[in-house]
């Protein structure tokens, strides 16, 4: 229920935090299950939220374990559709936590459901794919062996910058891997060996690859600029977008370059930080300018506000 609540404020925010999105194959997003989603892990849990909101049907997402740190905590993620798996870094007791996780998402699969994965297992800020972790496999080849009728879709997620606001995203999908291109797969390491050499090499098609230093490569590929018409009509509500929000942006992206740009976490902080604080900054400014001119101005203030933002956005320089 959570979840069905949050996406579509999720799909608004995401609106004005990037710049574009751009995706291969759009038919994919009517995907329907059994489906399992195997994608690269560039920029922590945005990219659980750009694929959750990018698809029609419901997604439940597979998060690393430590992250269900509490009661509490831990209710909030399963109601926002995350289940936990855990790493040996993470404590070799609880390990066992996976079988239930990995029969939940069998239990998905026999509703038709979809499960989002991170095959590479960890988040590193970076363009290229790493070594894939053996999860991905053993969920897949243990749905086969249940009679699943499972596929999975690998699927790239590419971004233009890991700091910048105003993101260009590309999302790339492959093809589909089913049972069928394996023959009589079980569940052994030689079969978990294969299936992670047809995944890698379908994300290698699909996750760009540049090292860190080849800016106006990246750049040259990824960035969309306004066009002058464009950026003439927008330049107005831009610049007060800009400095309107200023107060709110500003501190949210000083914490989050102190404390999470370290862990690869920044773009997920502030998308976080701004999705939970925003609504209450939005009220704030519109119950000020109702206070002053009049309920009708505070009321235009709550539409025109996000707009303005949009516009900031849309017609920055990258």
């Amino acid at each position: 229920m959570l979840f069905a609540i949050l996406k579509f404020p999720a799909r608004l925010a995401l609106w004005i935090y990037c710049k574009s999105i751009r995706i291969n194959k759009k038919e994919m997003l009517d995907s329907k299950g059994p489906l399992l989603i195997a994608a690269n892990h560039p920029n922590s849990f945005l990219d659980a939220i750009i694929l959750a909101t990018i698809f029609k049907k419901p997604i439940y997402s597979l998060a690393r374990g430590d992250a269900f740190s509490g009661g509490f905590i831990s209710r909030l993620l399963y109601a926002m559709n995350i289940l936990p798996v855990y790493r040996i870094s993470e404590g070799a007791e609880n390990l066992n936590s996976n079988y239930d996780t990995f029969s939940k998402c069998k239990e998905i699969f026999m509703k038709g459901g979809i499960v989002l994965i991170f095959s590479e297992g960890l988040c590193i800020n970076e363009w290229k794919l790493r070594a894939l972790k053996k999860g991905t496999a053993r969920l897949t080849l243990d749905s086969w062996q249940e009679g699943i009728d499972l596929q999975v879709l690998p699927t790239g997620i590419n971004y233009h910058s890991f700091f910048s606001f105003g993101k260009h995203v590309h999302i790339n999908f492959g093809n589909i891997i089913t049972r069928n291109d394996f023959s009589h797969p079980k569940l052994n390491g030689f079969y978990v060996n294969d299936f992670n050499t047809k995944l890698k090499n379908e994300l290698l098609a699909l996750v760009d690859h540049y090292d860190e230093d080849k800016k106006e490569e990246i750049k040259e590929k990824y960035v969309i600029d306004a066009k002058p018409v464009q950026q003439y009509i927008l330049s107005i509500p831009a610049f007060f977008g800009k400095w309107i929000h200023a107060p709110l942006y500003i501190p949210v992206r000083h914490i989050s370059l102190k404390k999470a740009a370290p862990f690869c976490h920044h773009d997920s902080v502030v998308v976080g930080l701004l999705f939970i604080l925003y609504p209450a900054y939005l009220l704030l400014i519109a119950s000020l300018i109702s206070a002053a001119f009049g309920h009708w101005f505070g009321l235009a203030i709550l539409v025109a506000l996000p707009v303005m933002a949009w516009a900031f956005v849309k017609t920055k320089k990258d």
